[in-house]
């Protein structure tokens, strides 16, 4: 069925492209431009300076770009559509009834203020009670079904050997800050961020009044949780070393798994999360850190397991509080960590927190209300011009051998590709939400969702469920189930604009569809065939000249300046942990470029200058315009240590001179800026 309406998308598109030509815009905006910049030596500037003078930094943001923009609009909609959900009369336990209460929940401030703590107590209390080990182990198991992820987190995944199978997996989790460098290294702000880290546990244990519980000063539980933490920062991984899907892979049988790890009683911890039946196997992804886990389980004061698990409480409820709970989190994670000058409105946490508990049936009403049809189809036609050229660049790589070619197209053609929103709905009909309070109803959401997760382990993975909701602005692929997923809210401008010349769209999500076709073929995708499973379908030469060509571009990104600041210091880029965005970015370029020169020949792009720019300019131009963006010195700092994206700029200005195409397009010259020698330029697909 879905061939056909490709086929019928296509026709149509070729049938009315001469006549839409003429009514076309060129998809690009001059005032995005700074035209005193010179393109030669600082395209990104050029591209998109225009756009970032005009989109200043407001206090409430520490990124704004074009990402946030579609973002903000998605979250307006969502507010609109919660609105008028919430003006009707709604029977109760309905699915407009539960959005409506969960939302006025949220909205009560006066209610919020009256109950401070109040939430968290019974939680609280039942922590305090522990004295023995067995008191530690039981509470652990309850705050894991509750979604609090002490110490590890056990999630639901295709097992690697068989993809068609859900399987458990068991990874590092329970860290405060989130990642292990923000305990163990001195670079750019961590010094501070440890010490406000600490000021802010020391604050929130004397607001929840659990020093006076628990007999421990404030200042003494925040020390105790510090030292705790940094223990098992010691023993994680890295965000590097978690990048290796084969390392990070070690199937266990039930039996195996509790001689490795006496004090974790993995037979009880199934048991309590109902997955024990048809468990086979499961992997623990980080062994190294489970192995101090054990000895965790095995040493460790009750008292110090006390502060951690009220700490983890606390913290994880603080956005759900009273405002003393939620202005104390912001000024670390917001105003520390990231550098936002204030919180944002009340209304956008509150409908995030909506949207995370509800997603899908929040979605359906927004792809009824906001999601044109026509946008469907158009982009289907998109992905499959997409999936042709990849197809032709596979075929053009004069370093990849015949037989590594033909098992690359054969995984080529088994993508399953998912545009807008999915064919089937979440069933929500199961969550409980309640007028007591907010955080219970969030409490309730966690153990929903929770259960949700569990349910699929031990039995057949379901290729088709969707792991982004539609209102969601970004894009993914997933190697295990071989998917390229675009939701409905990415399909709009300045990413894929209906009235816009091909050229643009070609360069905005052409490129990001090429992107996402690419992860299959990055250094990661690449372990994984057609059908998900980690095999290596490579041959040593193949492999050996991936390596090699990928590494110029680690190397690349390694030499780029990320932040530059006198208080933060120089920072430069982290070419390896970003290096799959780098290549399926690298990929993305050349893949769309060759598409639109493939609708060029069709008539379906637009070959004369409009608003003084060849199709060609108008591809790159409109890739820049997707980038565009400010950001604040401590939020690039924090992007940069954590994420494994580069920061715009670097993705427009160190990623474009890479493309020969670019460079002709724009005549750049030995000795410009954003020059490359041809032979150092890197071109995997």
């Amino acid at each position: 069925m879905k061939k056909t309406l490709l086929t019928i998308a296509t026709m149509a598109i070729l049938a009315t492209g001469c006549q839409q030509k003429a009514n076309l815009t060129s998809g690009i905006k001059a005032d995005n431009f700074d035209t005193t910049a010179r393109l030669q030596d600082d395209f990104y500037q050029y591209a998109c300076g225009g756009w970032m003078k005009n989109n200043p930094l407001d206090a409430e943001h520490s990124r704004y770009g074009a990402f946030d923009v579609l973002a903000e609009k998605a979250q307006e909609n969502l507010r609109s559509i919660i609105d008028s959900v919430s003006a009707m009369q709604n029977k109760p336990g309905s699915l407009a009834d539960k959005i409506a209460t969960f939302y006025n929940m949220g909205m009560d401030s006066e209610r919020l203020q009256q109950q401070g703590a109040t939430p968290i107590m019974p939680y609280l209390e039942e922590i305090n009670s522990m004295k023995t080990r067995e008191d530690v182990w039981n509470t652990m198991l309850k705050m894991h079904r509750r979604g609090g992820h002490v110490l590890f987190g056990v999630f639901g995944e295709a097992d690697k050997d068989d993809a068609k199978l859900c399987i458990a997996y068991a990874y590092q989790m329970g860290l405060g800050l989130g990642d292990r460098d923000y305990y163990l290294t001195d670079e750019g702000n961590n010094v501070n961020i440890r010490k406000g880290y600490v000021e802010l546990m020391t604050k929130e244990f004397a607001m929840a009044g659990f020093d006076k519980m628990s007999g421990y000063s404030a200042d003494k539980l925040a020390k105790m949780v510090m030292k705790f933490e940094t223990r098992l920062a010691k023993a994680q991984n890295t965000r590097l070393e978690n990048r290796n899907p084969i390392a990070t892979f070690n199937r266990y049988t039930v039996k195996e798994a509790e001689a490795f790890t006496p004090n974790i009683n993995w037979t009880s911890y199934f048991n309590a999360m109902n997955i024990m039946d048809g468990m086979q196997s499961f992997n623990i992804a980080q062994t190294k850190y489970f192995k101090e886990v054990d000895a965790v389980l095995g040493d460790t004061d009750v008292e110090v397991f006390k502060a951690y698990f009220a700490w983890n409480v606390i913290n994880g409820a603080a956005s759900y509080l009273s405002d003393d709970f939620v202005d104390a989190n912001f000024d670390f994670y917001g105003k520390l960590l990231s550098g936002r000058e204030v919180n944002r409105p009340r209304w956008k946490r509150v409908t995030a927190t909506v949207d995370g508990a509800m997603g899908e049936a929040l979605g359906q009403l927004y792809v009824e209300r906001y999601f044109p049809a026509e946008a469907k189809q158009r982009m289907e036609t998109l992905v499959q011009n997409l999936i042709v050229a990849l197809g032709q660049r596979i075929d053009m790589a004069t370093w990849m051998t015949d037989v590594t070619k033909a098992n690359a197209h054969e995984k080529l053609s088994t993508i399953l590709v998912k545009i807008g929103y999915p064919d089937q709905w979440r069933d929500y009909s199961g969550l409980e939400i309640k007028d007591d309070s907010y955080f219970a109803n969030v409490v309730r959401s966690n153990e929903f969702d929770m259960d949700y997760m569990l349910s699929k382990i031990n039995k057949p993975m379901d290729r088709y469920e969707w792991q982004m909701t539609p209102q969601t602005v970004n894009a993914y692929y997933n190697p295990t189930t071989n998917e390229i997923c675009f939701p409905a809210a990415i399909l709009q401008p300045p990413f894929f604009n209906m009235n816009a010349d091909e050229a643009a769209n070609y360069g905005a999500i052409g490129v990001v569809i090429g992107h996402e076709l690419t992860h299959g073929f990055d250094d990661q995708g690449r372990q994984y065939d057609k059908d998900g499973n980690l095999h290596d379908w490579w041959t040593e030469e193949d492999a050996a000249n991936f390596d090699k060509n990928k590494q110029a571009l680690v190397e690349a990104f390694n030499n780029c300046i990320a932040l530059d600041d006198p208080e933060l210091g120089l920072i430069h880029g982290n070419g390896e942990l970003t290096l799959g965005e780098n290549i399926a970015d690298n990929g993305g370029l050349h893949v769309s470029y060759l598409a639109m020169q493939n609708a060029m020949k069709k008539g379906q792009v637009n070959k004369e200058m409009m608003d003084g720019f060849t199709p060609e300019q108008r591809f790159f131009l409109a890739y820049a315009a997707v980038w565009a963006s400010n950001i604040r010195p401590k939020a690039a700092l924090q992007l940069t240590q954590m994420d494994v994206h580069s920061l715009g700029r670097n993705r427009v200005n160190v990623a474009l001179p890479q493309v020969t195409e670019f460079v002709e397009a724009f005549g750049i010259k030995e000795g410009d800026g954003m020059w490359i020698a041809p032979e150092k330029r890197v071109v995997l697909w």
